[in-house]
């Protein structure tokens, strides 16, 4: 059985820490590096899953060539994707970009000409793909429970990004955190809309069916003293209707700890139904004409390899068996047309027809 050589690369994001966690824990995989311009952010890691000095590095250059991955994973801040994958991309090694897809739509088709000359695969993890209701709603549709999926509204968000760092630990964030964190630099793309409504955009065309639309109109809400949006909503027009994603920092309470109001999650309606598919819940609700007083349908038991991104991204390459959706190019870009759409949206004060 190959053993996979596994790198982790720009630690901006805390994600990084679970994807680590999660290369740690399968049996067919090992972390050879991990890199960073900034040791104290790799703490962490190095503690927790034992590495040794000459596994961690401060140049991702000197990384890359002595531990020769097959898989880079990338966590850096949203304006950085584009400029890390033309670090990676290089040293024929696949890579696993933390979402969202790019800061904008153009970074993001310069990181697929950027990976075309390797061959290695390209994905984009999208973390709630591996919550159980949302792999369950997806197979509900595919099973043609509600018939064909016409909207989407999705409400998305968490206390904000500074109240939790790697394995969901807790944190009490301050002023000078905020100042210095890239979430709240517009520069770095930052902003509850570029962290969160890929999430509503991506998955949404998931369960759409990879359906394109035709024009998005968003508003935000920028605190004084902030240079990025905490709250944001976009209502996205299709040829079937109006679908919506919210996106949020600044919830009641975290979805993984208690869900606020409202919740976080989708509820998705078809010809023949409806499906509310709310995050980390353990079940879903389903309305259909033979039912439409409703009935509770439970969240399926996920088993590998779709637990997480690593094993279910290393079973594709072993297998060539397919991403699953939101992790492809396809459904990604589609999903960073409407966040690009929604953003100049929000900024312009008015509606846009579908950029791309």
């Amino acid at each position: 059985m190959k053993r996979w050589r596994i790198a982790g690369i720009n630690f901006e994001h805390f994600h990084m820490g679970d994807l680590l966690r999660q290369t740690f824990e399968h049996p067919a995989a090992e972390i050879v590096g991990i890199c960073d311009e900034r040791l104290e952010r790799m703490a962490g890691a190095v503690r927790n899953f034992g590495l040794k000095d000459e596994q961690v590095f401060t140049d991702a250059d000197s990384c890359l060539e002595k531990t020769q991955p097959d898989i880079v994973i990338l966590c850096p801040a949203a304006s950085k994707h584009g400029e890390w994958v033309e670090r990676v991309a290089p040293y024929g090694t696949h890579i696993l970009m933390e979402k969202p897809f790019a800061a904008s739509l153009a970074e993001a088709d310069a990181m697929v000409t950027t990976m075309k000359p390797s061959g290695k695969v390209l994905a984009i993890n999208w973390p709630l793909v591996w919550d159980a209701a949302q792999q369950t709603a997806h197979r509900l549709i595919q099973e043609g429970v509600i018939g064909e999926v016409l909207e989407f509204h999705h409400h998305g968000g968490n206390r904000g990004p500074l109240y939790h760092g790697a394995d969901k630990v807790e944190h009490e964030p301050t002023a000078e955190a905020k100042a210095a964190s890239w979430f709240y630099s517009r520069d770095q793309g930052g902003g509850a809309l570029l962290d969160y409504m890929g999430y509503g955009a991506t998955l949404g065309t998931w369960h759409l069916g990879a359906k394109v639309p035709l024009e998005v109109t968003c508003t935000w809400n920028q605190p004084a003293g902030l240079e990025v949006d905490e709250h944001s909503v976009a209502v996205i027009r299709y040829e079937s209707g109006l679908s919506k994603t919210e996106t949020r920092w600044g919830t009641f309470t975290d979805p993984w700890t208690h869900q606020p109001q409202p919740k976080c999650g989708f509820v998705l309606r078809g010809t023949g139904g409806t499906i509310s598919c709310y995050d980390y819940e353990k079940s879903l609700r389903v309305q259909t004409r033979s039912r439409p007083e409703g009935f509770e349908v439970p969240a399926d038991v996920i088993a590998a390899p779709n637990r997480n991104p690593i094993e279910h991204l290393i079973h594709s390459l072993e297998t060539g068996a397919p991403l699953i959706g939101p992790l492809t190019l396809e459904i990604s870009r589609i999903g960073q047309r409407i966040v690009d759409t929604a953003y100049r949206s929000a900024s312009e004060k008015r509606t846009l027809p579908l950029l791309g």
